[in-house]
């Protein structure tokens, strides 16, 4: 399994599989659809660029639906795609809805419906969907897992370590688990633990560029600024190589004080639509950064939706 599939918990020969379906059988939409998801969620992640990622699964997921309309998961995929690609929040509600109307039991459409409400600060909807999500299907690690990123985004982090550590008794080789509680302690300025679930994080991955972001961001959060500035060196390289979300690298930077620096990253993570600026309105990272002019305006540019 490459390191990519290490990452995100999925699995390698079902994106091929889904591949070789879509190019066997072109009318077949709910391969489509699959595919639509797994590209969607790597772009979500990082591992593709966002063209490669949440662009292509939109293309996906809508040539899914012109074969079938009544597909409640292309409905789902098309939803998820354009709220991390287009920043289209109304149009990807809308989708969402609809699968839901067509597959009341859909657990997927229920769980990103609730992680894209959740993350953008419709916090309490989001965990309603969740809750259902849960409900449909309760074995399900990876519902539990991510799901609990809006406690994160809520500043809940008691909550948030108690579902990661609950997580990983299930899944202890998660990266993105270890990341995501990695990001937590450091909220609750334990940064030691903080550190070593994010090394985790990096030594699962093998090696993923977001997740070693993370690992610079906890570093400057504990005081190791050398430890910092040197990943952040080293991200500046690999992305002559491999796609390095910009989101991240301002994170890093607003970790480090550098406000201007970070101010100019999420400008780039904008105009290149980098899949995780939907998490700018929650974002703990850049609480410092809020009263900034620039920020706002950027706020405003993302049109987030208001809670209910």
């Amino acid at each position: 399994m490459s390191p990519t599939f290490v990452v995100l918990g999925s699995d390698e020969v079902l994106l091929e599989a889904l591949r070789d379906a879509t190019a066997k059988d072109p009318t077949y939409p709910s391969a489509h659809a699959g595919l639509a998801d797994c590209l969607a969620v790597l772009g979500f992640w990082g591992a593709v660029s966002p063209n490669e990622g949440c662009g292509k699964a939109k293309e996906l997921a809508q040539k899914a639906l012109d074969m079938n309309p009544s597909l409640a998961e292309a409905h789902a995929s098309l939803a998820f795609s354009i709220t991390f690609y287009d920043y289209d929040f109304i149009t990807a509600e809308r989708e969402f809805n609809r699968s839901i109307e067509l597959d009341p039991r859909y657990a997927t459409g229920h769980y990103w419906f609730g992680f894209c409400l959740g993350i953008t600060g419709r916090y309490e909807e989001g965990y309603t969907e969740l809750r259902r999500t849960i409900g449909l299907d309760p074995h399900a690690i990876m519902y539990q897992t991510l799901g609990t990123v809006f406690f994160f985004a809520a500043r809940r982090y008691d909550q948030a370590v108690e579902q990661y550590k609950k997580a990983l008794e299930l899944d202890p080789l998660l990266a993105s688990t270890h990341c995501l509680l990695g990001l937590t302690y450091s909220c609750k300025s334990l940064h030691e633990p903080a550190i070593a679930s994010a090394r985790k994080a990096v030594d699962l991955s093998g090696g993923s560029a977001l997740f070693t972001t993370m690992l610079g961001d906890v570093y400057a959060s504990a005081g190791y600024r050398d430890e910092a500035e040197k990943i952040l060196a080293q991200l500046h390289g690999t992305s002559n190589q491999q796609y390095v979300t910009p989101y991240g690298i301002a994170r890093l930077c607003a970790a480090l004080g550098k406000h201007k620096e970070a101010l100019d990253w999420l400008e780039t993570a904008y105009r290149e639509r980098a899949a995780l600026m939907v998490c700018l309105n929650t974002d703990p990272r850049f609480d410092n950064l809020r009263s900034e002019s620039r920020f706002q305006n950027l706020l405003r540019r993302m049109s987030f939706p208001k809670s209910a």
